[in-house]
């Protein structure tokens, strides 16, 4: 492995530890409505990390991974938030790098990646989902409008419902700039239409919903755990040596595989016990999943996930 790739390595497997995120932080970047400031966390490839937490009015809903990549020949952007967060990242790009925004990636069907459309289609940029995360943000992106018009209040300016430009099923290879860009749909995980960004030649993988780290995956009724885990198994065949995740910092395989991978199958072991016992629903909400309590968002997800893969697995 070359000395920078093992440098780089060191770095994140240090910022991989859970004490580098909290939840209580409410924002970390005082001076923009984003979370905190982009890092580069290889060359040419820079993200905004979001808060551990729940979207609140003092994190103005950033609380998932805003990722771009400097290709050489324009930027492709992953994630745009809303219409404030996806113009401060845009500002931020502006002031790393000339080359110009030619394509923002959302990685799914929710507000958080999807309802800053508007804001780079405004600026004649096209956006690119899968068709089947478009399909679904048509159908209940009001919805997460109207939720983070509730949360962030007058930060929710200007956000409006904006569909993607392009849509794909399967991949598409970005065709501009030096820099190898793919963007995969490898099966059903997290949401609709979840995508990766990959990056072969630096082994790095801009994971999206597929992969979480220092925060507790959530689990909801469009989430199916067979699928994920199925999905998970063409995302480790990726080999990635470097993960930027869906929500946490950048880190390695290692450790998104112990809190994504190992989460669900934790979950569905300890789920089918209880129906193996006959026993009922708010059993599934008593379940001890204390081993994964040091991470955030666990107090608001880890009931609610056993009672959603209980009633899912009643009838697999």
């Amino acid at each position: 492995m070359p000395v920078l790739n093992l440098v780089l390595f060191a770095l994140l497997t240090l910022i991989s530890t859970p004490v580098f995120a909290d939840q209580s932080i409410a924002d970390q970047y005082p001076g923009s409505v984003l979370y905190s400031k982009p890092v580069e966390v290889v060359p040419n490839v820079w993200s905004s990390i979001g808060a551990t937490a729940p979207p609140t009015y003092e994190n103005s809903a950033h609380n998932n991974n805003y990722s771009f990549v400097i290709t050489g020949d324009g930027v492709v952007v992953v994630n745009s938030g809303s219409y404030l967060l996806a113009e401060a990242l845009h500002s931020e790009i502006k002031r790393i790098t000339d080359q110009p925004v030619r394509l923002v990636v959302v990685e799914n069907e929710q507000g958080h990646a999807m309802l800053g459309n508007g804001y780079w289609r405004e600026q004649d940029i096209p956006v690119l989902a899968h068709a089947d995360a478009s399909s679904a943000f048509e159908l209940r992106g009001h919805a997460s409008l109207a939720q983070l018009k509730r949360i962030v209040k007058e930060k929710a300016a200007k956000t409006r419902i904006v569909l993607p430009s392009k849509t794909i099923t399967k991949k598409h290879v970005v065709d501009f700039g030096s820099l190898s860009v793919e963007v995969l749909w490898l099966g059903h995980s997290h949401a609709h239409g979840d995508l990766v960004v990959w990056l072969p030649d630096e082994r790095l993988v801009i994971s999206g919903d597929m992969a979480f780290h220092e925060r507790l995956l959530p689990l909801g009724e469009y989430s199916n755990t067979v699928n994920w885990l199925e999905s998970w198994e063409s995302f480790e065949a990726l080999k990635a040596l470097y993960v930027i995740p869906g929500h946490g910092h950048p880190t390695n395989m290692a450790q998104v595989r112990r809190y994504t991978k190992d989460y669900l199958l934790f979950i569905r072991a300890e789920v089918a016990k209880l129906l193996d016992a006959d026993e009922d629903l708010q059993a599934a909400y008593e379940l001890d999943q204390s081993r994964f309590s040091h991470l955030d968002t666990f107090k608001e997800l880890a009931s609610r996930n056993a009672g959603y893969v209980f009633e899912q697995m009643e009838f697999e």
